[in-house]
C-alpha cells in the first residue's frame, strides 16, 4: 500500500495488522482519485471508518488542506497516527478514536463541515443508509461537497437528497459511487 500521487507520492503506508480491515487496493485507489480529481480544491476530508488512513493521506497528498480521521479499533488508531507521522502530516491531521455515528454526533456539535466524506466501512457490518442519513441531517456536508462510498456492487448506494455523480464497480467486488447533496451543489 502507498500514495498513488501528489506531495506525498511513492511514500509506502503501514496496514493495520489482522484482518479486521479490509485497505483499499492501490489499483482502486488510483482510479478513485483520478474520478473524483476535478473536486480537490483545498478543503476539509472525513475519512470515517478510516483503517489505516489510506485514503485520507491520499487526499492530503493530492491538496485537501485537512483530513479528520475515525476509526473505532485501537489498532486503526495506532496506524493511522503512525501512517500520518510517516508523511509528516501531523498539522493537517485530527484522528478520533470513536463509532462512527458517535463521531457524527460530535462534529454537528461542533458545526463542522467537510467538502469530501470517505465512506470505506467494513461492507456487511455497516448500514450505509443510516450513515448517509446521519451525515444529511447533522449538515455536516459542504457546500458543493460529496460523499464518496466503496461498497459490496451489490448493494445499490442511494438516497432521495442525494444526486449520484458516478458509479464504477471494480472487477465485481468493489464499487465507488460518489454522491452529492442535491440541496447544497451550486453549477460552477
Amino acid at each position: 500500500m502507498r500514495v498513488i500521487a501528489g506531495e506525498f507520492k511513492g511514500r509506502a503506508l503501514k496496514a493495520v495488522p489482522g484482518n479486521f480491515t479490509r485497505p483499499t487496493a492501490d489499483k482502486v485507489k488510483e482510479s478513485l482519485f483520478q474520478i473524483i480529481g476535478p473536486f480537490f480544491n483545498g478543503g476539509k476530508a472525513l475519512d470515517l471508518f478510516a483503517g489505516s488512513g489510506n485514503l485520507g493521506i491520499e487526499a492530503l497528498s493530492r491538496g485537501v488542506d485537512h483530513v479528520t480521521f475515525v476509526d473505532k479499533h485501537p489498532k486503526a488508531i495506532r496506524t493511522i497516527y503512525e501512517n500520518i507521522k510517516l508523511v509528516k502530516a501531523e498539522d493537517q491531521s485530527a484522528v478520533f478514536r470513536m463509532d462512527a455515528l458517535r463521531a457524527l454526533h460530535i462534529f454537528a456539535e461542533k458545526q463542522s463541515q467537510f467538502d469530501m466524506i470517505f465512506l470505506d466501512p467494513p461492507y456487511a457490518k455497516i448500514d450505509y443508509q443510516k450513515v448517509i442519513e446521519n451525515i444529511l441531517d447533522k449538515d455536516l456536508l459542504a457546500e458543493n461537497g460529496i460523499i464518496i462510498c466503496e461498497h459490496d456492487p451489490k448493494n445499490e448506494i442511494a438516497h432521495e437528497k442525494l444526486h449520484k455523480i458516478k458509479q464504477v464497480k471494480y472487477s465485481g467486488t468493489i464499487a465507488v459511487t460518489l454522491l452529492e447533496d442535491v440541496q447544497k451543489v451550486h453549477k460552477k
